[in-house]
């Protein structure tokens, strides 16, 4: 694909009838929706609970996620798992997934170097998100960082303004009308690599599970 075009996304790919989530990421392993495909070992799909009551998104799986084929196995994943536990979350109502399926990266030697995805690769690969949300059919929404805001609720929508607070959700999403689900809530949050980064990682680690709790009440509530 040259790089100056659109990639043609993932719809051609997704099944239109499907009851099961082991279907989808079946279907999603052979999606060529944009050009990440060509370079990632394979397709990182959902996982978890087919019954969840809340759904974590984040913004796409990394180096060890690429590899080993599941999301937030990595860092990141054990301190989020970590935080879900502090925040007091059962984790057996959880489903976790990215907003762009495929690992992007830079080549440096023989380290691969994360590299954000593009509004292109959020776009072309926005209908596994959906297809999701249609067969789960969440009470509430965790968003994991800016990429998954942006994916969610608009390239405008910033995590360090809004985060912490409950949203309603689809009705707040960008183009609502592609989430064919009830009326539920969502929590915007930092991403749980943004803790491994931060200077100081207790003060980050202690916000984001203060913004976990708030799901959490949500839930309880």
């Amino acid at each position: 694909m040259a790089r100056n075009e659109d990639p043609p996304g993932a719809q051609k790919w997704v099944p239109s009838h499907v009851d099961d989530l082991g279907d989808l990421k079946a279907a999603a392993a052979q999606c060529e929706g944009c050009e990440l495909y060509q370079n990632a070992t394979q397709t990182v799909f959902g996982r978890g609970a087919a019954d969840a009551r809340i759904v974590f998104v984040g913004e796409q799986p990394g180096d060890v996620e690429d590899k080993q084929g599941l999301p937030f196995v990595g860092p990141a994943g054990r301190l989020l798992r970590e935080a879900v536990d502090d925040a007091g979350i059962d984790p057996s109502s959880v489903y976790i997934t990215n907003a762009v399926k495929h690992f992007r990266f830079e080549l440096r030697g023989k380290r691969r170097i994360h590299q954000n995805p593009g509004p292109a690769h959020i776009t072309a690969c926005r209908p596994w998100l959906v297809s999701e949300f249609s067969l789960l059919k969440p009470e509430l929404v965790v968003v994991l960082g800016a990429t998954a805001a942006k994916a969610l609720l608009g390239p405008s929508f910033r995590v360090t303004r809004s985060r912490g607070q409950l949203m309603p959700w689809p009705a707040s999403a960008q183009h609502p009308e592609d989430f064919p689900v009830a009326e539920i809530q969502a929590v915007a949050t930092i991403h749980p690599s943004a803790v491994l980064r931060a200077d100081d990682r207790e003060t980050a680690y202690r916000g984001l599970v203060d913004d976990l709790k708030v799901a959490q009440g949500a839930l309880a509530g």
